[in-house]
């Protein structure tokens, strides 16, 4: 059995406790993987009010420090720095559309968390969340490796989600991927899709209709959950765990994080979600990705309105 303490930092630091910062922190203390977490964020009373909130769950979690406050010191020593502060989306608002509010946020937080730890791996949660990743790349100026988005797990999880609600299998065992932008270029990696070895176009009620009306729902719920409650933060929270959790403990767990693509399918220099090993210092490794010919035209088209609002932002600073 794997022991947290055998490595040299168990401490993640969050930087926004909104409704996405703060459930984060509540999954990371259920997750175990984390020996301390840190709240830092504009209004200090938000995020002491959240660590004296969490502090009381402690009788039924694993035993976890949590601190508190709005000084950027408090990243000092975290082996992860989650990034979740900027404007959230609201109904009706592309991830796009949230750019150039959240860039300037990013200019000023960033280089205040590498300079109080150069070491750490950074994970960026908001949106747009491809070309925050990017950005937080550049700001940083850590090897490509240390710094990865969320990217398009949670779409993954919702994709296999409807897959396996309609060939009444458990998400569990569905093996399918969105690749591309975490937003609405985002694409099925459908030729290689699969549960438990089958090719899905191989399974009685398939169809291409079918797949598109999952890959549908699959990119657009987003929208609904605003729409209805005003924020998602939920799946998103348990993510944000799990990447955690294989960064700390080592685990080399594939996820289509958004990282750095350098060259590939002719994309290079923008950050996108294709599947990838992560382990201990973040990204470690890329799996050779097999692509249809329909496949490669919507990854380069992804890539290409990344590109543009990688331009804007730039532009924006």
């Amino acid at each position: 059995m794997i022991q947290t303490h055998l490595y040299p930092s168990a401490k993640v630091a969050i930087v926004g406790t909104g409704f996405v910062g703060s459930t984060a922190a509540y999954a990371l203390m259920i997750n175990g993987a984390a020996s301390e977490i840190a709240l830092i964020d504009v209004n200090k009373n938000k995020a002491e009010g959240e660590a004296l909130d969490l502090r009381h769950c402690m009788q039924f979690t694993h035993s976890v420090n949590i601190v508190a406050g709005d000084d950027f010191a408090l990243v000092r020593d975290a082996a992860v720095v989650i990034i979740a502060a900027g404007v959230a989306q609201k109904p009706g608002q592309s991830r796009l559309e949230l750019l150039k509010t959240n860039v300037a946020i990013f200019n000023d937080i960033v280089p205040r968390i590498v300079q109080h730890n150069p070491n750490c791996t950074l994970l960026v949660v908001t949106n747009p969340l491809d070309v925050l990743t990017y950005l937080t790349l550049k700001l940083s100026g850590f090897p490509s490796c240390r710094v990865l988005g969320t990217g398009t797990v949670l779409d993954t999880a919702r994709f296999r989600y409807l897959i396996g609600t309609h060939f009444e299998i458990s998400p569990k065992d569905v093996v399918a991927y969105v690749l591309g932008e975490h937003g609405d270029s985002e694409f099925m990696w459908l030729s290689q899709a699969n549960i438990a070895g089958i090719p899905l176009g191989e399974l009685p009620g398939y169809s291409l209709k079918l797949m598109q009306q999952i890959h549908q729902e699959t990119r657009d719920v987003v929208y609904q959950i605003i729409d209805k409650k005003g924020a998602t933060y939920y799946a998103i929270a348990l993510v944000i765990a799990k990447i955690v959790r294989a960064i700390i403990l080592d685990q080399s767990r594939v996820f289509t994080v958004s990282t750095l693509i350098e060259d590939l399918y002719g994309v290079r220099d923008v950050c996108l979600s294709v599947p990838t090993v992560v382990r201990k210092n973040g990204v470690c490794q890329r799996l050779p990705l097999i692509l249809s010919e329909e496949e490669q035209q919507q990854f380069r088209r992804s890539a290409k309105l990344v590109c543009d609002a990688i331009e804007q932002a730039l532009g924006a600073q």
